[in-house]
C-alpha cells in the first residue's frame, strides 16, 4: 500500500498504529519471559521468607502439628502466604518426618538432592507429573535437631500472574489502538492547516500572483519552508522588476544601434556623409553593427547558459595560467596606457575552457572600462584542490548597493551598460561549481574566483 498518497491525518494515524502494533507485539514477545523470569525469582523469595520464619518460630513438635493442619488459620496467614507454599520435613538420615503429598519418586530425588547438597540453602526445580514445581531445600536446626526444610510451590501461580498482566496490557494496547486516531487527527490538522496555506500561496506564486506576503508564525520546518517561499516570492518580484528593466533598457541599446544604422544609410544613399567622408561614415555604421552583434551575442549565450546543467559540459584539463596570458595579450592594445600585471602560478583546472575565456574576457573588459593606471590578475593555491583567481584594478569602489546585484543579469551598470557580462560570469563559474565575487579594497576594486581543481 503506497500510504504516501493518502491525506495526511491517514498517513499520521497509519503511523502511529503501526509503531503501537509493532511495540505490542515486541511486548507480547519480551514481556512474558521477563515477567516469568521476575516472577519466578519472587517465587523463590517467597519460599525462603517462610523458611525463615519457620525456622525462628517453631520447635519440631508445634512445626509437625502446624504442617500437618488443614485449618488455615490466622497465624498460618502471617506465614509468607503459607496457602501457597509448602513444606515437609527430612531427619534421621534424611527420612520424611510425616506424609509428604507429592510424589514418592519426586520426593527420593529430592532426598537425593538433600544428600549431595554443599550449601546451607539451595535452589531447584523440575516437573511432578505435568506440573512445574520450584522448592528450595534448607539444612537448619529445630530443637536442638538436625532437620532439612524442603518448600515448594507450584508453578500456577507465576502462570497466574503472567496471563493476568498480559491481558491487562492488551486490553491496554487494544483501547490506544482503537484511540490513535484522535491524536493522529489533531496532530495532522496541527500540521496540515499552515501546509495547506502555504498550497494555496503557492498556487498563488504560480498564477502571478505575488503581493500578498507569505508568513508562518512557526520555528520548526514549516516555518522555515514558508520563509523560503517567502524568499522565492521576493525573487520573483525582484526579477520581474529587473526584466521591465531590462527590457526597457536593452529596447534602448538595441533601438539606438539601429537607429544609428538606418539614419547614416540613408544619409549616405542620399549623398550625405555625415563624419564628413564615406569611410568615416561606413565606420561608424560598422561600430553600431558590431555594438549590436555583441548584445546579440550575450543575449544568445546567457540563454544557452541556462539551459547547461553542469554534467552536460564538456571538461578537459588545460592550463588555466596560459589561457589567461592569451586572453591578456590579446585584449591588451585596448588599453595601452595601463600597467598590466601578471602573478600566475602554473595551475590545471578540469574544465570547458571556451567557457572559462568567456569568463575571463568578460572580467577583463570589465577591468579595462574602470582601471585607471593598473591592471593586475593573479593565480594561486589556497588549499588543498583549490585556486583563486583575482582580477584587480585601481578604479574607484563600487557602491555597495550595486556590489550586492553586481552579477545580476538584469542589472545596469554604472556607466549606462545594460550588458550581461557579469552575469554569463556567474553563471559559467557556477556551471563548474566554482564561486565568483567582488569587493571593495582600500584602493580599487578585486573580482575573485575559487576554482576547484579536479583532475
Amino acid at each position: 500500500m503506497n500510504i504516501k498518497n493518502k491525506p495526511l491525518s491517514i498517513q499520521i494515524w497509519i503511523v502511529f498504529a503501526g509503531i503501537t502494533l509493532f511495540i505490542s507485539i515486541i511486548l507480547s514477545v519480551i514481556l512474558p519471559l521477563t515477567l516469568r523470569a521476575f516472577f519466578t525469582e519472587e517465587i523463590y523469595a517467597t519460599i525462603e521468607s517462610a523458611q525463615n520464619l519457620i525456622f525462628n518460630r517453631y520447635d519440631l513438635p508445634s512445626l509437625r502439628k502446624f504442617l500437618e493442619s488443614d485449618d488455615i488459620t490466622d497465624s498460618r496467614k502471617t506465614l509468607e502466604n503459607i496457602r501457597t507454599v509448602n513444606h515437609f520435613l527430612l531427619i534421621d538420615n534424611y527420612q520424611i518426618f510425616f506424609t509428604s503429598p507429592l510424589e514418592t519418586d519426586f520426593v527420593e530425588e529430592v532426598k537425593e538432592q538433600a544428600q549431595l547438597q554443599q550449601n546451607s540453602s539451595q535452589r531447584y526445580s523440575g516437573t511432578v507429573g505435568n506440573r512445574k514445581i520450584f522448592y528450595v531445600i534448607t539444612k537448619g536446626i529445630i530443637g536442638n535437631q538436625d532437620v532439612y526444610l524442603v518448600s515448594y510451590m507450584w508453578d500456577s501461580y507465576r502462570e497466574d500472574m503472567v496471563q493476568n498482566l498480559f491481558k491487562r496490557l492488551a486490553l491496554v494496547t487494544t483501547i490506544v489502538f482503537l484511540l490513535s486516531w484522535i491524536p493522529a487527527i489533531l496532530l495532522s490538522k496541527y500540521l496540515s492547516s499552515p501546509l495547506v496555506s502555504l498550497e494555496k500561496k503557492v498556487n498563488k506564486l504560480a498564477a502571478y500572483e505575488w503581493n500578498e506576503p507569505i508568513s508562518v508564525d512557526r520555528g520548526d520546518e514549516i516555518g522555515r519552508l514558508g520563509e523560503s517561499i517567502e524568499k522565492l516570492r521576493n525573487q520573483l518580484i525582484y526579477q520581474k522588476e529587473m526584466q521591465q528593466i531590462f527590457l526597457q533598457n536593452i529596447s534602448h541599446e538595441l533601438k539606438t544601434p539601429v537607429m544609428v544604422i538606418r539614419s547614416y544609410a540613408q544619409a549616405i544613399r542620399d549623398g550625405i556623409y555625415p563624419k564628413g567622408d564615406l569611410d568615416c561614415s561606413v565606420k561608424i555604421i560598422d561600430e553600431e553593427a558590431e555594438r549590436l552583434e555583441k548584445r546579440i551575442k550575450n543575449l544568445l549565450y546567457i540563454t544557452k547558459l541556462d539551459n547547461i546543467y553542469p554534467k552536460d559540459i564538456s571538461k578537459q584539463n588545460f592550463s588555466l595560467d596560459v589561457l589567461i596570458k592569451d586572453v591578456v595579450e590579446r585584449l591588451s592594445w585596448y588599453r595601452t596606457d595601463i600597467d598590466w600585471q601578471q602573478e600566475l602560478s602554473p595551475v590545471t583546472i578540469k574544465g570547458d575552457m571556451e567557457q572559462w575565456r568567456v569568463v575571463i574576457e568578460n572580467l577583463l573588459d570589465n577591468q579595462i572600462r574602470y582601471a585607471k593606471n593598473t591592471i593586475l590578475i593573479s593565480l594561486t593555491d589556497i588549499e588543498q584542490n583549490k585556486v583563486l583567481l583575482r582580477f584587480w584594478n585601481d578604479g574607484p569602489n563600487i557602491e555597495p548597493e550595486v556590489l550586492e546585484t553586481l552579477f545580476t543579469r538584469y542589472n545596469k551598470g554604472e556607466k549606462g551598460q545594460f550588458g550581461l557580462g557579469l552575469a554569463i560570469v556567474h553563471r559559467i563559474v557556477e556551471l563548474h561549481n566554482a564561486k565568483v565575487w567582488a569587493c571593495n579594497e582600500d584602493i580599487g576594486v578585486s573580482f575573485y574566483i575559487e576554482i576547484p581543481q579536479t583532475h
